[in-house]
């Protein structure tokens, strides 16, 4: 065996131990996630069905992460593992399409008002728009929030979406995914004062909709209004990025 056959024996073992490792210590994150996204989808979602597509998430993120490009693997690893269990829902889509039309309507309804008025779209304006009742447009909130997920990558999905979880390399993708999380960003620091507090509580603080409540001092059901009418006006304010 000659000398650099033997170093990239070394090499290779050492990186499997490496991943081996990685993996082992992030596996209860991927039960973490699991169990936190489980708690805003219908019971026919099983939890060990999001594991599996989590730790497939984890193994991949571990295969590729290069630690001589001064990333922190924690940096990324969450965001793959909820990649992995956004796709593997996406496989069998269990949402009405009514859910799909509905969550259009508000986000076209609250890009409209924006664009009108240059001010955050209310509640009130909003369900006038849509010619609905206030109580009709909160049942409209509650059967998108039941129904759609997304995260900070994942908020362009309407069927012509801006896929941020697309392995496949395209010429100028990273840029273009550079300038979505900044402009993501930008969109996040303009939303209303609750609307922000209540993605920080429920994405860096992973706090059920119920415990938000409680910071809150509202309902779990209004909990879920706002982040469903949150979820529209980011959809609405990057719309450009479906264009």
């Amino acid at each position: 065996m000659t000398r650099a056959k033997g170093l990239q024996m070394y090499s290779t073992a050492r990186a499997a131990d490496e991943q081996g490792n990685l993996v082992e210590q992030h596996a209860p994150l991927v039960k973490r996630i699991a169990y936190h996204m489980l708690g805003r989808l219908p019971a026919s979602v099983q939890v060990e069905d999001l594991i599996q597509a989590g730790m497939i998430g984890l193994l991949e993120a571990a295969k590729k992460f290069d630690a001589s490009k001064g990333a922190s693997f924690d940096t990324f690893v969450g965001i793959r593992i909820r990649g992995a269990m956004l796709d593997e829902l996406r496989k069998g889509d269990w949402t009405p399409r009514s859910v799909h039309r509905n969550a259009r309507m508000v986000t076209d309804a609250v890009r409209t008002i924006e664009a009108r008025t240059g001010q955050d779209a209310k509640d009130l304006e909003v369900a006038a728009e849509l010619n609905l009742n206030l109580d009709e447009y909160y049942s409209i909130l509650n059967d998108t929030q039941g129904s759609r997920l997304f995260s900070f990558d994942d908020l362009l999905d309407e069927g012509d979406q801006f896929n941020t979880h697309s392995t496949q390399h395209e010429p100028g993708r990273d840029v273009e995914q550079v300038h979505f999380k900044q402009a993501l960003a930008d969109a996040i620091e303009g939303l209303p004062e609750r609307e922000r507090l209540v993605l920080s509580l429920y994405y860096d603080e992973e706090l059920n909709l119920k415990e938000i409540g409680e910071v809150l001092g509202v309902s779990e059901s209004r909990v879920s209004q706002i982040h469903s009418q949150c979820a529209a006006r980011l959809r609405a304010r990057l719309a450009h990025w479906r264009e």
